[in-house]
């Protein structure tokens, strides 16, 4: 029954416990017989041994459980902002999601970065507040850490039994009664409901009214009862919380110890009572990929078939593709198309997900996500397809690499097998990227972070088998023209037989911030992607000066002019050309000569506005014991970066800070060396800023 499917995800910032919620739900739901744990790398879904090692989430996995008489899909996500793709993707096909935090870190940054990830998907989403047994656990302070930062109308559902060392458990707030768990069962199997223990009957009360007042948000009919001083059952409240939920209005917050099993089965009563099914979800939308025309998929099989693939990955045996299915039915041996490349695909067998062990299926519904094996052709973000009714999806949309190393294949290094290993990967990772650069012949990676690119190494190694040595990391820097310029480019060569004309004159000038966005926007109207790097073209032609057929060769001189840098190898951004005026010649103008002069125009245009060198920024926020504030203060600033803000709280401070990527190399190390190990930091890409020439690593050109 489609009503009774969940599918949604688990984010969070790194180390807020995801992986160790996941599975306690897994080990509740009956899906494992003895719960893993992170430190011991036994968990379903941290399989890969640089998981275990790590310890921490790199890849998302789909596993699923049953409960009572529901079924969910659940994809534990990655917590640090270099795997970031794995969230994007994932959320991009959830129906809902599991917001995990630490009551002790509270409101992380990382944990904002997910939030605003999932309101662009407008997936609705409960809370989680974890780790209540942690010394420094603040629930009410996280809660409103929440409020403040998401702008959201929490509905405070269970509340803890005491923080910290005094953590007893669990209070229902619907139920008004404790979750009483039996400490002398080892499987922590053994609960009961008992009376809110005396000592803790206030706050119970307090936080009852307060999730009334929360759940009226949603529900005229509660709002109704609470005006009139009628009691509120159960079903009531439930409905009304479910309500709010799938309409974002208000936020359920569950609490508990995932670690000590405290809370994770009234965190699946929420996920079965409030978040939603694929029935509740609005159907899909896409186009026709000939005619264009807007069409939607409802979540039936009665529908034609419709699916993403939000993620692949390259196995000996096949490659393994992930798919969510909208409509429609699909089984092992069907033929579909891919509506994004306009090419046929076979299925030669469907997979149950269960981490890294799979369960064979004869057919797969709306609503599922599984996993196929037999595609040769689709990648991330394309759409499968019936082949007698297409429809294309919107892509998947990832961040740009900011960080880049060099590569060096050892002696005996095949380099086909290299290009092959380096093919599949960035196919599997669409914010990796590699390339030869053409004047040095260095073959270059580029991605998300330090240990981003540092993973991507070892499985290149690992898995490929291909030995390399790294190079230094590169900045990823761009460069825009410093001013606006004018430019009239006269392509005119006589060499015997038929020449070569083309006039152009183009006006050149760099966007503002409000510039890129409002061209954004109108890209978004007309149903096109926005351009990665912000480069615009404008045909203000009038009278045929230049002919029609040869204005899109002017513009595709622009655009190669501008993947690489005239002074300077860093490719150019948010710029806008406007041609218009020019000439053509009957006899010797054509589209090669018009793409010519406009490379032509282009470079002279850098040459006369000169170039603003930019380099990417960081958004640093550091944690560490209060007494490192001052020396934190000075690192930072020495690093050219600009402190936004800093607090100290219960002994602990915490500084956020733009900072040049340039700087952070190797901060880490540093960190943790004059901090004595008792700091920790999280940094994801924010903007690019002007750079000095003279602070530039300009060796990094490419």
């Amino acid at each position: 029954m489609l009503d009774k499917t969940r599918n949604i995800g688990i984010i969070a910032h790194v180390d807020a416990g995801k992986t160790t919620t996941t599975e306690r739900i897994l080990y509740f739901g009956g899906s494992k017989h003895k719960a893993g744990d992170v430190d011991d790398g036994n968990t379903t879904t941290d399989f890969d041994p640089l998981e275990k090692a790590k310890g921490i989430t790199i890849n998302s996995a789909a596993v699923t459980v049953e409960w009572d008489d529901t079924r969910i899909t659940l994809i534990d996500t990655p917590g640090h902002v270099d795997f970031t793709a794995e969230v994007e993707r994932s959320l991009r096909v959830l129906d809902g999601a599991v917001g995990v935090f630490c009551a002790v870190g509270g409101v992380e940054v990382q944990s904002e970065t997910v939030w605003h990830q999932a309101n662009k998907h407008q997936v609705p989403r409960i809370a989680f507040v974890n780790k209540l047994d942690r010394m420094g656990a603040d629930f009410h302070a996280c809660v409103a850490q929440m409020k403040e930062k998401f702008g959201i109308v929490p509905a405070v559902c269970t509340i803890p039994a005491g923080q910290s060392s005094e953590f007893e458990g669990v209070i229902d707030l619907v139920r008004m009664q404790f979750w009483l768990q039996d400490k002398t069962d080892p499987a922590h199997m053994k609960y009961k409901w008992v009376d809110i223990p005396e000592k803790y009957r206030a706050d119970a009360v307090k936080g009852r009214e307060e999730l009334l007042e929360a759940a009226s948000h949603a529900c005229d009919e509660l709002l109704e009862a609470v005006l009139e001083g009628k009691d509120v059952s159960e079903e009531m409240l439930r409905k009304a919380l479910r309500m709010g939920t799938l309409s974002s209005k208000i936020l359920p917050v569950h609490c508990g110890s995932s670690k000590e099993y405290h809370g994770v089965r009234l965190l699946l009563d929420a996920v079965r009572d409030y978040l939603p099914s694929p029935k509740d979800r609005p159907p899909v939308v896409g186009f026709v990929p000939k005619s264009k025309e807007r069409v939607e998929r409802k979540p039936v099989a009665t529908d034609p078939f419709c699916a993403l693939a939000f993620k692949t990955v390259s196995e000996k045996h096949g490659d393994l593709v992930f798919l969510r299915i909208y409509s429609g039915e699909l089984r092992p041996g069907d033929t579909v198309t891919n509506s994004t490349l306009k090419k046929s695909e076979r299925i030669s067998h469907v997979f149950r997900l269960m981490g890294d062990r799979r369960e064979r299926l004869d057919v797969a519904g709306p609503g599922e996500i599984v996993a196929v094996v037999g595609l040769k052709q689709t990648s991330t973000g394309h759409t499968l397809s019936a082949m007698d009714q297409p429809i294309a999806l919107d892509e998947i949309r990832f961040p740009a690499p900011v960080i880049a190393q060099s590569l060096t294949p050892d002696k005996n290094v095949d380099e086909t097998k290299l290009a092959d290993a380096l093919g599949k990967m960035v196919r599997d990772d669409p914010t990796l990227r590699s390339r030869t650069d053409p004047e040095t012949n260095q073959l270059i990676l580029s991605g998300m972070g330090e240990l981003h690119l540092e993973v991507a190494v070892h499985k290149l190694m690992r898995d490929h088998g291909v030995q390399v040595t790294v190079g230094r990391p590169m900045v990823a820097y761009r460069q825009t023209l410093s001013r606006p310029v004018d430019i009239e480019t006269r392509y005119i060569k006589q060499s015997g037989g038929r020449g070569k004309f083309a006039v152009i004159k183009v006006k050149f000038e760099p966007l503002s911030k409000a510039k890129v966005e409002e061209w954004n926007l109108y890209q978004e109207e007309q149903g096109e992607k926005p351009d990665p790097n912000n480069i615009y073209f404008i045909n203000d032609i009038v009278g045929g000066v230049v002919p029609t057929e040869y204005i899109p060769s002017v513009e595709a001189g622009f655009r190669i002019g501008c993947n690489k840098g005239q002074k300077y190898g860093f490719p150019c951004v948010d710029i806008q050309a406007t041609l218009y005026d020019g000439k053509a010649h009957d006899v010797d103008s054509s589209a090669d000569t018009f793409k010519l002069a406009a490379i032509e125009c282009f470079r002279d245009a850098q040459a006369q506005a000169g170039l603003t060198i930019l380099e990417p920024i960081m958004n640093v926020v550091v944690h560490a014991p209060g007494q490192y504030i001052g020396d934190l203060t000075r690192d930072v600033s020495r690093r050219r970066g600009e402190i936004l803000n800093t607090s100290l709280e219960k002994g602990r401070c915490q500084l956020h800070a733009y900072v040049p990527l340039a700087e952070l190399f190797g901060y880490t190390s540093e960190l943790r060396n004059f901090t004595s190990g008792t700091a920790a930091f999280t940094m994801e890409p924010s903007h690019y800023a002007a750079v000095k020439e003279e602070l530039a690593d300009l060796r990094a050109a490419s």
